[in-house]
């Protein structure tokens, strides 16, 4: 069984086109395997959990405002499921349909995807063309992201799963997965959408690198709305 892990902190707006994306890659015919998903309700104060009800969808509610612990529990959720494969994104992000089967064609401990930006409206194109500039749409990149990232269960319990951080716990993961010596593939073949929004809500995730775009070109600062930790 592959289990997905989706953390979330009053993501109404996102949400549904995220769950519809994750349900249509789950059904590809490719696939050949059941696929359990989770929502991790992070501390929701909005309609985040009416929505993840109306699909359907299994959810845990949890009041950390910790992403890392978020994705920590839903992956131990899974992981007494049954899971043999772990898949992570995001709730402002939306999978391509062969998203798992991509993963899973690999065969590899992990696999580390890229991302594309689901519109620049809100940063202009001068943040638009130093990202392009900065970021490798190439195989063997080096991007780590929360939103586009799967790994075997076995892995994930070796490398010890994620710590409890607000920000980064990806980036840790995977160093502990580099450091158990586990196959990571880096491929550019199954980017993920996700959200540029200028009210960003996790300190040190992607919202703030985009910003820290703009103010390295001298940009007017943006309105954030950080958080302690939620999903990028």
């Amino acid at each position: 069984m592959i289990g997905v892990v989706i953390p979330a902190h009053n993501e109404e707006r996102q949400i549904g086109a995220c769950l519809a994306s994750v349900l249509v890659a789950a059904e590809h015919p490719a696939l050949g395997q059941p696929v359990s998903i989770v929502v991790v309700l992070d501390d929701c104060s909005d309609q985040t959990d009416q929505i993840v009800s109306a699909f359907d969808i299994s959810a845990i509610e949890v009041c950390y405002q910790n992403v890392g612990q978020s994705r920590a529990v839903g992956a131990d959720h899974l992981l007494t499921a049954g899971a043999k494969w772990l898949a992570f994104t995001d709730a402002d992000t939306v999978v391509p349909h062969d998203w798992l089967v991509k993963q899973i064609e690999f065969h590899a401990d992990a696999v580390c995807g890229t991302v594309e930006v689901d519109s620049w409206n809100e940063h202009g194109d001068l943040v638009r063309a130093k990202y392009m500039e900065l970021y490798q749409f190439i195989e063997n990149h080096r991007h780590i992201h929360g939103a586009n990232l799967g790994i075997s269960a076995e892995a994930y319990r070796n490398a010890g799963g994620f710590q409890h951080l607000t920000a980064h716990e990806d980036v840790h993961l995977v160093a502990d997965l580099e450091r158990i010596g586990a196959h990571i593939v880096w491929t550019a073949t199954n980017p993920v959408i996700t959200s540029a929004r200028r009210n960003y809500k996790c300190q040190g995730g992607f919202g703030e690198y985009l910003a820290n775009l703009g103010a390295s070109l001298g940009l007017p600062a943006l309105n954030s709305q950080v958080s302690a930790g939620v999903s990028l």
